[in-house]
């Protein structure tokens, strides 16, 4: 008869004071394990958050092992989850293998850096040799720019704060560039009615038949490295006598300001000097908006039509991306008929007295007045920025001038990021069955 396997912690400690089921359960190495493996699988199934529980003690142990070794200084740069959740922004922000890696240990924190380089009296011998060495550092990757490097944890860091408040960077494709232009390959294709991937085809053939070449074809999105320039003013006094003022400033507002200026390129960049938008990119498909009610109301048939025409690969992490002023017409659309509301979300919207998690057909909402006007084309995007490329330098200079600014006893920073961003489809894909063309880029576009 097979031993009853306890599947809680009380039971199993009463299992184990039973001299005669302890007697059996060690009779048979094999049954032990057994019965361990299932009580294991119980106790799981009777508490789903139990392994969570689990892995996260693992983790701190892990960490607290590698610090006491010394084989890390910065636990928050590591990244445990196989699924890539957690602690995996700041993982992939961070390049060992970028120009600021090797003088991560000059400062530490952007206030000492930036109060570092404010700094003109110049008499710790220390700090000058750090600022020369960054200044060094940048001229011989950009002469023209001038400033002091910052250094790649600060640099991390900083977009890090950035991440959180990003819209397309957060979602996006980053691609590391080592130089300002980086070529990335992209599969060409525009159709899957013959082929995939621009020239692959598929075809059954008997034994011994001669077989058609095929290959797909391949084309490349150039990344240039643009220059997005910060700049600000501050007291001069300020900075010598509240370096907390200062910290604020550095550690939040600066990078939402990154973060801002970034996505504002992301989304409707011409391409010329700066990324291009995805509400520019060339695969692109504007859906006309229906013509019933017209204007700038938004109806359950024009989300329909957009939703059909996003690619089926890409329904699973594609986002609504709307103009703040569509909220009227998402929140009071109905169905067909007239009567059952759509349901936008969570339980907020049925009391109207909690904020709701706002999603559509199961997709997330974002809500961003970055998004064009409404009644325009592009105030209701469908988008999959997974289809987005940005490209980054890696690289963040700063400079400081009191001498810009001397009679108003102000003084000036800035901060030089170099990035592009480019859709990675050339144009929208038609469909094997040869039914309407399919992108990862599908807008709202005003009706004709």
């Amino acid at each position: 008869m097979p031993l009853a396997i306890p599947d809680n912690a009380e039971d199993l400690r009463n299992a184990l004071n039973d001299k005669a089921f302890l007697a059996e359960l060690l009779q048979n190495p094999q049954e032990l394990t057994n019965t361990i493996d299932k009580y294991v699988k119980l106790s799981l199934s009777a508490d789903s958050g139990l392994l969570d529980q689990v892995k996260e003690e693992f983790d701190n142990g892990i960490i607290k092992a590698l610090r006491a070794s010394g084989a890390v200084e910065d636990s928050s740069s590591l990244n445990f989850d196989p699924n890539g959740r957690g602690r995996v922004a700041k993982n992939t922000l961070y390049n060992k293998a970028a120009i600021g890696a090797q003088y991560d240990k000059h400062f530490d924190s952007a206030t000492d850096y930036f109060y570092g380089i404010s700094n003109h009296s110049f008499k710790d011998a220390s700090l000058n040799n750090k600022l020369g060495e960054l200044k060094n550092a940048l001229s011989s990757m950009k002469p023209s720019d001038g400033g002091y490097l910052i250094p790649e944890t600060l640099r991390a860091d900083l977009l890090q704060t950035a991440l959180e408040s990003a819209i397309v960077r957060s979602r996006a494709r980053v691609i590391p560039m080592d130089s300002l232009t980086v070529p990335f390959p992209m599969v060409d294709s525009t159709s899957n009615v013959s082929s995939v991937f621009g020239g692959i085809v598929g075809y059954w053939t008997e034994e011994g038949a001669t077989l058609t070449e095929s290959a797909p074809k391949f084309g490349r999105v150039v990344l240039n490295a643009h220059k997005l320039t910060l700049y600000t003013e501050m007291p001069s006094e300020l900075i010598q006598d509240a370096r907390p003022s200062m910290a604020a400033l550095i550690d939040q507002m600066f990078p939402e300001a990154l973060a801002w200026f970034e996505d504002i390129a992301f989304f409707v960049g011409g391409g010329v000097g700066e990324p291009l938008g995805f509400l520019n990119a060339p695969a692109q498909i504007a859906v006309t908006r229906s013509t019933t009610v017209g204007g700038a109301n938004v109806e359950w048939v024009d989300i329909v039509n957009m939703y059909s025409r996003m690619l089926p690969q890409s329904l699973n992490r594609a986002v609504w991306v709307i103009s703040p002023d569509v909220l009227p017409s998402l929140l009071t659309m109905t169905l067909p008929g007239g009567t059952a509301p759509v349901i936008i979300g969570g339980g907020g919207f049925a009391t109207g007295s909690a904020a709701p998690s706002m999603s559509l057909l199961g997709l997330p909402i974002i809500v961003s007045e970055k998004a064009r006007a409404v009644g325009t084309t592009g105030d209701i995007n469908l988008v999959d920025f997974g289809f987005y490329l940005i490209g980054d330098r890696q690289a963040i200079s700063a400079r400081q001038s009191e001498d810009f600014k001397f009679k108003n006893d102000v003084t000036a920073f800035r901060v030089i990021e170099r990035i592009d961003g480019r859709p990675w489809l050339a144009s929208a894909i038609t469909p094997q069955n040869g039914g309407n063309s399919l992108s990862p880029f599908v807008t709202l576009t005003t009706s004709v």
